[in-house]
């Protein structure tokens, strides 16, 4: 069986700085970390876990909190997080909510009475008074894709940038009439969104066209009525920017019921991209944000704020990573 100074000659550190790393009992440089829990891993180096957590008070586990995974982003931020979670020795809980704050609350209490040691959410913005009180008992609180609460520490993407750039690629290619399905404006992401839109379409001299619909924002069903409503008041339409991919799918099937010639007649893009979107009969052009790399970044910031000492709490910060177009054939 491995010991502690076959793990240390491994990673050519010594053993006190195996040990420290393992129990995360003071600080190891990240790199440093990696390489040793690498190392335990390759020797089968197996710590007692249990009796660790109970003279530490951790479990070295992350609570993840997001809306849902199927055909969605969060799909692809998920995998971020554990990779880098388990490289820096840290295991994953996973919830969802549908983006009901009363499901949100109760996962956050349970997170919170289960003693994981951080928490990575994407929120609705109605439990930010508990989001607040979780951080102040000592659990780290990262969110990730929706910066609900300025003090706390968000992993984001460039909303604005995303709807302006939409826009500006619409009217390279000639659109006049481009339509936005509008989402909560509450929430970042949509908020940011329609504001890079709102300019975009003020710069070129051109008049907002929006929607909304009473059915659940992130659906199908959403972004098919929002289409319907569109096509009926705008007979002139040439363009319709998605927030988000299953909306995208809405608007592609109730352009097709109606016989409107993707991308002859009217153009589409999403503005959140999933990698269903180029496996499509016709793939879909969107606006992407780097998922994984996203993921990555909130397992390794979270991590951060609960191994540093409680003197030292980090300051909050707010990552923001850029937008890519992926030109496919609704453009």
């Amino acid at each position: 069986m491995a010991t502690l100074k076959d793990v240390a000659q491994k990673a050519c550190v010594d053993v006190s700085t195996v040990s420290r790393a393992l129990n995360n009992t003071s600080y190891v440089h990240p790199e440093t970390k990696a390489r040793i829990v690498a190392a335990a891993k390759e020797l089968g180096y197996r710590p007692n876990v249990m009796a660790k957590a109970l003279r530490q008070g951790r479990r070295h586990t992350l609570g993840v909190i997001v809306p849902r995974l199927h055909l969605t982003l969060f799909s692809e931020i998920l995998p971020g997080i554990e990779h880098e979670a388990e490289r820096l020795g840290y295991s994953t809980l996973i919830s969802t909510t549908d983006d009901d704050p009363q499901r949100e609350k109760s996962c956050l209490e349970r997170m919170q009475n289960s003693f994981v040691d951080g928490i990575i959410i994407t929120g609705t913005g109605r439990n930010n008074r508990l989001l607040r009180s979780i951080q102040a008992s000592g659990i780290a609180v990262t969110q990730i894709v929706r910066c609900q609460e300025p003090r706390i520490s968000s992993i984001v993407a460039d909303y604005e940038a995303c709807g302006r750039n939409a826009v500006d690629y619409l009217y390279s290619k000639g659109c006049r009439r481009i339509a936005l399905i509008a989402g909560y404006s509450h929430q970042s992401p949509f908020k940011g969104r329609y504001e890079g839109y709102s300019k975009a379409i003020a710069a070129h001299g051109l008049e907002e066209i929006l929607a909304e619909s009473t059915q659940p924002v992130n659906s199908f069903e959403y972004g098919y009525e929002c289409t319907n409503q569109l096509l009926r008041d705008e007979p002139e339409l040439d363009a319709i920017l998605a927030p988000v991919d299953l909306q995208g799918l809405g608007v592609l099937r109730a352009l097709k019921e109606q016989g409107i010639r993707v991308p002859e007649q009217v153009k589409v893009i999403s503005m959140t991209g999933h990698a269903i979107g180029e496996m499509l009969e016709t793939s879909m052009t969107s606006m992407e944000m780097p998922a994984f790399e996203m993921g990555e970044k909130a397992a390794q910031l979270t991590i951060m704020e609960i191994e540093s000492p409680s003197e030292k709490a980090p300051t909050p910060q707010s990552i923001q990573f850029p937008y890519t177009l992926t030109e496919r054939e609704t453009t």
